[in-house]
C-alpha cells in the first residue's frame, strides 16, 4: 500500500514531528519488527500518542493516480491490498480509494497510547498468497520494499514498482515497473 498507493504514512509522521528517525521505512530496514520496536520507543520517547498519527494521516491523499489505477484493475480482476500498516491507520486513505480490500495488522492502544503492535501473523503477504494460490487462483503482486519481496517471490508473477536501488539490487529475479500505468499494462498482458 504504502509507497504504491499512498504516501509513507511514518515519513509524514517524521515531517509533521520533525523527528527524523522515524523516517526509517520498509525500504531501509528489512526486519519489520526490529523496525517496528524502534518505532515504538521514539513514540513512547517523544509522548506521541495515535490521535496524533492520525491527524497526520487525516491529510494525506493517495499517490497520484492510485485511485483510477486501482477502479480500472477492480473492474478487470479481484484486488486485495496486502500491507504492514494498521487497521487504526488506514481507514482515511481507504476511503479515498473506495474501500478496497486491505488486509494488515492492529496497533495495541490504551488510552490513545500505542503500547504494541499486533501481526496478523508473521510473513502474512507471503502466506496469504500462498493461500491463495493452494486455491488455484493466479496471483500477480506488486510491492516496492523489502517487506513486499516475499510476497512478490511466492506470486505467479511477482513486480517491484517504485522499489529503491537497494531493494532491486537484492531482487534481481523480480520485475520491475515504474509506474502505475506500466503495472497496468503487465498485469493485463498476464491475464491474457
Amino acid at each position: 500500500m504504502e509507497g504504491v498507493l499512498t504516501p509513507e504514512i511514518w515519513i509524514a509522521v517524521a515531517e509533521k514531528t520533525k523527528i527524523p528517525e522515524l523516517r526509517r521505512t520498509t525500504r531501509d530496514e528489512p526486519d519489520y519488527d526490529k523496525l517496528m520496536r524502534g518505532r515504538l520507543e521514539i513514540l513512547g520517547k517523544h509522548q506521541i500518542k495515535l490521535s496524533d498519527i492520525q491527524n497526520v494521516i487525516g491529510t494525506l491523499q493517495p499517490l497520484p493516480g492510485a485511485k483510477e489505477f486501482l477502479d480500472e484493475l477492480r473492474s478487470i480482476v479481484q484486488t486485495i491490498i496486502l500491507s504492514d500498516t494498521f487497521e487504526q491507520f488506514a481507514q482515511p486513505l481507504m476511503r479515498q480509494l473506495n474501500w478496497p480490500t486491505l488486509l494488515c495488522h492492529r496497533l495495541i492502544v490504551e488510552n490513545d497510547r500505542i503500547l504494541d503492535y499486533q501481526l496478523r501473523q508473521p510473513d502474512q503477504k507471503r502466506k496469504a498468497v500462498a493461500a491463495l494460490r493452494s486455491l488455484n487462483y493466479q496471483v500477480i503482486s506488486a510491492g516496492d520494499s523489502y517487506n513486499d519481496t516475499g510476497m512478490l517471490c511466492e506470486a505467479d508473477e511477482g513486480y517491484l514498482i517504485h522499489a529503491p536501488e537497494n531493494v532491486k539490487r537484492d531482487f534481481p529475479q523480480l520485475k520491475v515497473v515504474e509506474s502505475l500505468s506500466d503495472l497496468l499494462k503487465a498485469i493485463k498482458a498476464e491475464l491474457k
